[in-house]
């Protein structure tokens, strides 16, 4: 497979984070979200986002996430989408996020 191949199979939409809550059993610090992608609907994910942002902060910010890599389980909660980030400097996940408004839904290409 060629890498432009490989790229295409990873579904990259953007979504706005309608609702965030503290993910409390996970094994790690983590975040509940509900993120609305537009024509792709609500869908959840399990973030570890607790070191750079609070539910207050999440609630309304566009996010990027992989909607095709499959659902797994968090502590009982269905995380369905991998919210997309990099680390900071202490290893700290900072969101990718468009620098405009875009539709939600958006792919990524």
């Amino acid at each position: 497979m060629e890498p432009m191949e490989a790229f295409a199979l990873l579904d990259v939409r953007v979504g706005c984070v309608l609702r965030a809550e503290p993910n409390a059993g996970a094994r790690k610090p983590a975040f509940k979200l509900w993120i609305d992608f537009g024509s792709l609907g609500v869908k959840q994910s399990s973030a570890q986002l607790v070191a750079l942002y609070t539910t207050d902060t999440l609630v309304g910010r566009l996010v990027v996430a992989a909607v095709n890599l499959g659902m797994r389980k968090v502590n009982g909660f269905n995380s369905e989408v991998l919210v997309l980030g990099a680390p900071d400097a202490e290893g700290n996940v900072v969101l990718l996020t468009p620098d405009r408004d875009v539709p939600l839904g958006g792919r990524m290409f």
